[in-house]
């Protein structure tokens, strides 16, 4: 991955002359006394800022100058004598405006401008504007040679973050480009002067419905956010009551929903304050300022645009052409959407897996739908929950719904197993028979992975009243299944022209008579099973908690912990 060195303005300013030597194609006096000895000056510094550059990881003799692609800008330049690229007789060309201008703006491309050379370029840049006669600055072709280099580099860069981001590919990922040639880069930056910067950085990227949608949100978000502002952390977790009100009463405050931070309040007053705060964020409105309030509460406006720059680059992480009909699940939004042909059909409130059991990050197919299904736990949920429960008492089983079936599927009274003698596994199957009370509700949506997790109804349809519904041991329960289940059918039918498919009244009538039917789909769905923090609506930014901590370690590991 690339990689930003960033240096003071001030210590960038006072570099004033470069170390001088002979032999090495680096001119004594970089003054020039006409256009052309300005441009032959630049050829040469060029040259030798990208010899220095190879050389020593991106380094040179100036601090102005230190290259993240320096071989890869060897090429771009030696295919032109070195000349310089976005300037000509002191005066910049309008490509180079533009590029600089994104890199200004950056932020609404979910960028860092500082990745970018930002500070060194306008430092050069407000040095030549100042020099609006010529006559000093801009005779020089130290400014121009290092600019024309830090302006190639930086849209290197940007071209790459625009179209792949900064998160590493994984085993979630259906990229097929995530390394890009050096050809592609050069093609690009070529491109810039025939077909403007504009239409390369859209071209680069994602066309998905939620980048859409969250890159449109981001200059309502900037318009609000302060940078500058730093709000007080709330310690968690906190033994010392006291400290722990203190530091809940002010931060409270700094939000606006207290009248003082210096006086202490009393519980009945805190508790309605935080009550006022988590409807605001909508989240359960309890009063209680426990561990995902508390997250949130220590959430500051550079935390949340770090959320938007990884929720893009999650984007960059997915096809690059959609399905044009699939499942979309945000397991920290809890909702299910589905896409058709970049459309909305079906939104859903859903329950996802508890941070210890979080809901896995996967792509897959839904391939079946089996009405009023049994459950069968996974190892894990055997080992760790009805294990311990069972040796407590048998009795468990039964008062569960369970059966206990034997290798050859006899059933084996639970009364007769020594559970002592187990710890970590069973030589037994535990099942939970359909009907209304399984876990699973009376739907459940099959598709393939290695973590025994699917979309399903639930006995616990109360639940979906939660605002926190990161509740399960990793399925997702769906509260809007049954439209899933006719938008399912009627696409199955549609696209297989009616050949072999269910009819939605068999279902029906499945369902209406509890009986237990396994459906195979002719058409598989994709589903995507993904975890983004944020997501545009209706032109602004929507956040959610990052229960897992997963935006927390990303910021941390890929983004400089900005």
């Amino acid at each position: 991955m690339i990689k930003q060195t960033l240096y003071p303005i001030s210590y960038l300013i006072t570099v004033l002359f470069f170390i001088s030597c002979s032999g090495n194609g680096q001119p004594a006096d970089t003054v020039a006394a006409s256009p052309e000895e300005l441009k032959s000056k630049e050829r040469q510094l060029i040259a030798y800022y990208l010899q220095k550059a190879v050389s020593d990881s991106g380094r040179t003799d100036d601090s102005l100058v230190r290259l993240d692609a320096p071989d890869l800008l060897r090429s771009f330049y030696a295919a032109d004598s070195n000349n310089a690229y976005w300037s000509t007789g002191q005066q910049w060309l309008p490509e180079a405006d533009s590029v600089f201008r994104y890199i200004q703006d950056g932020r609404l491309l979910g960028l860092y401008p500082e990745d970018y050379h930002f500070e060194s370029l306008k430092s050069i840049r407000d040095r030549l504007s100042a020099d609006s006669l010529g006559k000093g600055d801009r005779k020089d072709a130290r400014w121009w040679s290092a600019a024309d280099l830090l302006l190639s580099d930086a849209l290197v860069r940007m071209i790459r973050e625009v179209k792949l981001g900064r998160l590493p590919q994984d085993s979630v990922s259906l990229r097929k480009d995530s390394v890009l040639a050096d050809s592609f880069y050069l093609q690009q930056i070529r491109a810039v002067k025939q077909q403007g910067l504009a239409e390369i950085i859209r071209a680069l990227e994602p066309t998905a419905r939620g980048y859409m949608e969250l890159k449109t949100a981001i200059p309502d978000f900037l318009s609000n956010a302060d940078f500058s502002k730093s709000y007080s952390r709330i310690p968690y977790p906190e033994k010392d009551t006291r400290r722990f009100n203190q530091a809940l009463q002010k931060r409270l405050f700094e939000e606006g929903l207290m009248s003082t931070d210096s006086i202490q309040v009393d519980s009945v007053t805190l508790a309605a304050a935080v009550k006022r705060y988590q409807k605001k964020m909508a989240i359960t409105v309890d009063g209680k300022a426990g561990e995902g309030t508390v997250r949130m509460l220590n959430t500051d406006d550079h935390e949340k645009f770090a959320r938007i720059a990884i929720t893009l680059d999650k984007f960059k992480q997915l096809p690059a052409e959609m399905p044009s009909r699939y499942i979309w699940v945000n397991a920290s939004a809890n909702k299910m959407e589905v896409i058709d042909s970049n459309k909305l059909k079906i939104s859903s409130k859903v329950i996802t897996g508890k941070p210890k059991t979080r809901t896995p990050l996967l792509t897959s197919k839904v391939s079946s739908i089996i009405t009023y299904p049994q459950w069968v736990p996974p190892p894990s949920i055997v080992q760790k929950e009805i294990l311990p429960a069972v040796k407590k008492n048998p009795g468990y089983l039964a008062k569960k719904g369970f059966s206990l079936l034997d290798k050859d599927g006899n059933e084996v009274d639970p009364y007769s197993v020594d559970w002592s003698k187990y710890s970590k596994g069973i030589p037994y199957r535990v099942v939970q028979g359909s009907g209304d009370a399984n876990a699973l509700g009376i739907i459940k949506f099959v598709f393939d992975n290695k973590y025994s997790v699917y979309l399903h109804d639930t006995n616990q349809r109360y639940l979906f009243a939660n605002a926190m519904r990161s509740l399960s041991h990793g399925c997702v329960r769906v509260q809007e299944w049954d439209k899933l289940v006719w938008y399912i059918l009627q696409s199955d039918s549609s696209l297989s022209a009616g050949r072999g498919t269910v009819k939605i009244d068999s279902v029906k009538s499945w369902l209406k008579n509890k009986q237990k039917r396994n459906i195979p789909l002719r058409n598989k769905l994709p589903v995507f099973i993904r975890y983004f923090t944020c997501e545009g609506q209706q032109g602004k930014v929507v956040f959610y908690d990052d229960v897992y901590g997963e935006d927390k370690y990303l910021r941390q590991r890929f983004y400089g912990n900005k």
